[in-house]
């Protein structure tokens, strides 16, 4: 076993690396019930959608080199299934197809090849095909892209480091959310366009000081990184970019549909990127 998959063991956390050719709903639901019966630790959930090209893998590989973890998908391109699986092998992480053993016992009982057919249970009518686009969008517009783009939005979320931006975005994407999310940075002008939207639903994450330095102390230690600036995980610093947050969000969202922020509940359980 590789060192660096090693040392998460000894940690409250392990990354866990979710990789789908679709919307990945069927994988997310699978490692959730798993990683569920652990009570000991937590997942910090990297999901990658729509993986259907080398390109696209090859982010998917750097990531998952950055920081090691298990590795489960479902993928039904034996070009893309083999560089995962020999990626993982050379790192010495543990790689699953979670579709994989099914499909090889229907094929046993049944005698007959599977179509290989992504996304296959997914009926094609209109509300695939909206949870489609809003996961295309969501892809596009995450951590602050393309903001001249907002008003297109369904939902667009604002919040500081580690507030659980990304999973959330994925996670309404997945029920045909167009969602967006803008990190908010202390001292950093937040996009112009925030102030002039109309159409989306604007919402600000945050959590408490504790929890996100928490959080960031886990997201360091599993990437073995150092700062030789620790405001990025000093509690007084964290408080002051919070109190920085609520105003911003509840400016934004004045000429929107909700004037206030809220508090995700993952946020205060689950250590998750953003």
């Amino acid at each position: 076993m590789n060192p660096k998959s090693m040392l998460l063991r000894d940690s409250s956390f392990f990354h866990l690396h979710l990789v789908s050719d679709s919307t990945g709903e069927t994988l997310i639901t699978v490692a959730r019930a798993a990683s569920a019966q652990y009570n000991n630790a937590s997942p910090v959930e990297h999901v990658y959608p729509a993986v259907r090209t080398n390109k696209q893998l090859d982010r998917v590989l750097s990531e998952i080199e950055e920081a090691p973890g298990v590795v489960l998908y479902t993928l039904l391109d034996q070009m893309l299934i083999g560089r995962l699986e020999d990626k993982c092998r050379e790192l010495g992480l543990p790689c699953l197809s979670i579709l994989g053993p099914v499909l090889r016992l229907f094929q046993a009982y049944l005698g007959a090849e599977s179509t290989y057919r992504v996304g296959a249970q997914h009926i094609l009518n209109a509300e695939y095909f909206k949870r489609i686009d809003a996961l295309n969008y969501t892809m596009m517009h995450d951590d602050g892209q393309h903001a001249d783009e907002l008003e297109e939005a369904d939902v667009v979320l604002l919040g500081v480091s580690r507030t659980s931006k990304t999973p959330t975005s994925i996670y309404l994407a997945n029920r045909g959310v167009k969602t967006a999310n803008i990190p908010l940075v202390l001292g950093v002008p937040i996009p112009l366009q925030l102030e002039s939207i109309r159409n989306p639903l604007v919402i600000g994450l945050f959590a408490s000081p504790e929890r996100i330095v928490q959080i960031r102390e886990n997201r360091l230690l599993g990437l073995r990184v150092h700062l030789d600036n620790d405001q990025y995980v000093d509690r007084q610093a964290v408080a002051e970019e919070i109190a920085f947050d609520v105003p911003v969000a509840e400016r934004s969202a004045a000429g929107a549909r909700l004037p206030q922020p809220i508090a995700p509940r993952d946020a205060g359980s689950r250590g998750h990127s953003d």
